[in-house]
């Protein structure tokens, strides 16, 4: 155990590299840091009276999965964390003058190229998700004795998301997750919305059911240990601990004052901030205590149940969705599925009857949802995460982060498109497809039918990225035989001839309106191809190429915006010879109606369809 002294020591060392790191690179976020060193320096090396550690972490096994996780939801006081795993003998001390370099681990914000990262961070508003998901697997999964920290600060509290997980967390009884929050008065561009009122963030945060703890002076490390030995030995229900602390503390020149955010310190303010100091200080380490080793529970996989369907039979996609979940929970013992209240909707609540142990009810928060998708993802779960198409685009910030997280997870979303019906246009995904395909090395699938859906279900949990199926309510009938295989990047052509004068491309609730327009321009004499576009990310462009060539003009239909969706798909894989491309897609204002409705007002119905066709061929 360190002495109150040594730490003290170890305390005034973080911050001379806090303070170099940040110079040396001309930016950075040096006052942020400051403000939460004793936080951090109790936590992962102080112990109380009674001698326990407050912190657990096998140093040489960042993944040991009985390591606390500690996250920093406050990302942009990388310094600190840097600094802190420095301390550690994690990092050597003069790797933190290569902060923010191209070639270093060290970023502005940290990530997962620097092996004591948990999850990517920097965007405000979503450590403490990540750290629900991870406190939901350690207690309701791998059921281990391990805790989740997370350094949260007083700006970011203002996001909705935080306030998502903390009541999440209250219902799950998550005595296991403890929270930090840093209050340092100071956001980027004055004081925040309570200031320095540590009293205002506690009585909220406990109304919801949290343990809650003060600390009047967070740069005073003994009152700081103090609070982490007496709320540490609550164990039913999740922690929070509140701090008053002081932007830029221990240097004067910026202490406690406004329009330093982000601002490293010119060289001339560093070496007087070192010789306030007392000059640079002797570099050193300490050791983290040492975690239980209590075995992971066998997870053992076995081979799944075939499915079957009847062609001509009619089921929706959404259904298909919660049958590959029904059927491969028991085999695949990683799986978890999430739902964000409406999974009677989604059909995720198929996974209830096979392994309800793995099935968690998020309710309607989805930001939360797919943070704790990702905080479960990066404690070794395969992730399914479904809600309507339309709602999924709350949490757009959070897919976006999880992917520069390294995550790979399963996201289902339902009720795309007008096809919805007479809900109208709040419940309709029609910018979902133009999303996802952004993301870095994503994955977008849009079944036609139940065969389909559950095979790309198969290829999406096999796929390393963010996968997005697209699903839809209306029940389709299924076409394809049950051992059909749908790889990644793949098509189907099912209307095919030599004397094609055009091509349909379409996927999900357009395709069967473009059989139904190719068997209607058969019997005019017009012959069409029609290509099942049903992945459009990674996109198969040697068929569309293809039929680039040989048809001479491709029609798109889909359900859909026409910015970024399959349209714009096709017209780039084919941009290298290309041909006219006309795109069918919901470009008017939808409103309530029947399917039949909406899909002939959008125009993107069988007759519209043969319209166009028609009018393209001449």
């Amino acid at each position: 155990m360190a002495d109150i002294p040594t730490l003290r020591k170890l305390t005034t060392l973080m911050r001379y590299h806090i303070l170099a790191a940040t110079t040396k690179a001309g930016s950075g976020h040096p006052t942020s840091s400051l403000s939460g060193v004793e936080l951090v320096t109790a936590l992962m090396f102080a112990r109380g009276r009674s001698g326990a550690p407050f912190f657990r972490f096998r140093l040489k096994e960042p993944s040991f999965p009985n390591n606390d996780r500690l996250i920093f939801s406050k990302g942009h006081a990388s310094p600190l964390f840097y600094a802190a795993w420095a301390a550690a003998g994690g990092l050597d001390w003069k790797d933190m003058l290569t902060y923010r370099k191209f070639d270093s681990p060290l970023e502005g914000h940290p990530t997962r190229r620097f092996p004591y990262t948990e999850a990517a961070t920097g965007s405000l508003g979503q450590g403490l998700s990540i750290g629900v998901g991870m406190a939901m697997n350690g207690k309701y999964l791998d059921t281990l004795p391990y805790r989740t920290f997370v350094l949260l600060g007083d700006s970011e509290m203002a996001e909705g998301s935080q306030w998502e997980a903390i009541q999440l967390a209250a219902h799950y009884e998550l005595h296991n997750l403890v929270g930090i929050l840093d209050v340092n008065r100071l956001g980027q561009r004055g004081e925040t919305m309570y200031g320095h009122d540590i009293g205002a963030y506690a009585e909220r945060v406990e109304s919801f059911g949290w343990q809650v703890a003060m600390v009047e002076d967070g740069q005073d490390i003994e009152e700081v240990i103090d609070i982490y030995e007496k709320i540490l030995a609550i164990s039913d229900r999740p922690l929070m601990i509140v701090a008053r602390t002081r932007k830029g503390a221990g240097v004067s020149a910026v202490e406690d004052k406004d329009g330093w955010h982000g601002k490293p310190l010119p060289q001339d303010g560093f070496e007087k901030a070192v010789q306030e100091m007392g000059g640079e200080p002797e570099p050193f380490t300490l050791e983290l205590a040492e975690p239980e080793d209590v075995p992971l529970p066998e997870r053992k996989r076995t081979q799944p149940q075939p499915f079957s369907y009847s062609q001509g039979e009619k089921v929706a996609t959404r259904q298909a969705y919660g049958n590959a979940l029904k059927r491969l929970g028991p085999a695949l013992p990683d799986i978890v599925a999430l739902d964000a209240e409406v999974s009677n909707s989604t059909k995720a609540e198929a996974m209830k009857e096979s392994a309800p142990e793995r099935f968690f009810e998020m309710y309607i928060a989805e930001q939360n949802m797919v943070g704790t998708a990702l905080g479960m993802f990066l404690r070794g779960r395969t992730v399914c995460v479904s809600s309507f198409a339309a709602f999924l685009e709350r949490a757009c910030d959070q897919i976006r982060m999880a992917r520069y997280s390294d995550a790979t997870m399963l996201i289902a979303g339902s009720h795309a498109g007008v096809s919805i019906g007479e809900d109208g246009p709040s419940q309709m995904g029609l910018e979902d497809i133009a999303f996802f395909r952004t993301i870095v090395d994503s994955a977008v699938l849009y079944p036609a039918d139940a065969v389909a859906a559950e095979r790309l279900v198969e290829a999406a949990l096999e796929h390393e990225g963010i996968s997005y199926l697209r699903t839809t309510r209306a029940k389709t009938p299924v076409i394809y035989a049950n051992d059909e295989p749908f790889p990644l990047g793949g098509s189907k052509v099912l209307r095919r001839s030599a004397a094609d004068e055009a091509t349909i491309v379409a996927a999900g609730i357009t395709l069967h309106e473009a059989l139904a327009a190719a068997d209607a321009l058969a019997e005019r004499g017009v012959p069409v191809r029609v290509v099942d576009l049903y992945s459009v990310k990674p996109v198969d462009a040697d068929t569309l190429l293809a039929a680039a060539r040989e048809t001479g003009r491709i029609i798109t239909v889909e359900d859909h915006a026409p910015a970024g969706g399959i349209g714009e798909a096709v017209m780039s894989a084919i941009a290298a010879d290309p041909c006219p491309v006309h795109v069918l897609a919901v470009d008017k204002k939808p409103r309530s109606g029947t399917p039949a409705e909406l899909l002939a007002f959008e125009g993107i119905d069988k007759d519209a369809i043969v319209e166009h066709v028609l009018r393209v061929v001449g």
